[in-house]
């Protein structure tokens, strides 16, 4: 099981390229030749990178819900759109695709985070803006996960 960590500052070129951090290649040394899928994240204007396995578990997913419900095809269609398979060139770098990352808001300052199963890619102006909100962790942690019992798992 993945536990990618981390932040991560890169660059990306004109051509929509930026190199992949080291410290997050060797997490992933045992799975980066699999390639990766990316797609918009769910919630926010960023981008979300599955290692390959990953995205095929949510696919796996999505494939059980019952196409002969609306909502169900709608999710499927919003949530496949955009994904994309991509994998790093020779020299470490990914390829960004254009319309997702016109989506994210992806310009020349871009930042990577290693979030358990998977990366998001983040503009630096967003990202600073997530961090910057103004969230009581406390509450929110307590809501999430404080009638959870972590004795058995």
């Amino acid at each position: 099981m993945l536990n990618l960590l981390g932040e991560y500052d890169c660059k990306m070129d004109a051509k929509g390229r930026l190199m992949f951090p080291a410290p997050l290649k060797r997490q992933l040394e045992d799975v980066l030749h699999e390639g990766f899928v990316i797609n918009r994240d769910l919630f926010v204007n960023c981008l979300v990178l599955y290692p390959s396995q990953q995205w095929s578990e949510v696919s796996g997913q999505l494939g059980k819900l019952n196409r002969f419900i609306e909502k169900n095809v709608r999710f499927i269609r919003r949530f496949n759109n955009g994904a994309t398979p991509v994998a790093l060139d020779g020299t470490g770098r990914l390829l960004v695709p254009g319309a997702l990352a016109k989506y994210a808001d992806l310009t020349k300052e871009v930042k990577l985070m290693g979030n358990g199963d998977r990366i998001e890619i983040w503009s630096k102006a967003r990202y600073e803006e997530m961090l910057n909100e103004d969230i009581d962790m406390g509450a929110l942690s307590e809501e999430v996960m404080g009638d959870r019992d972590t004795k058995d798992e």
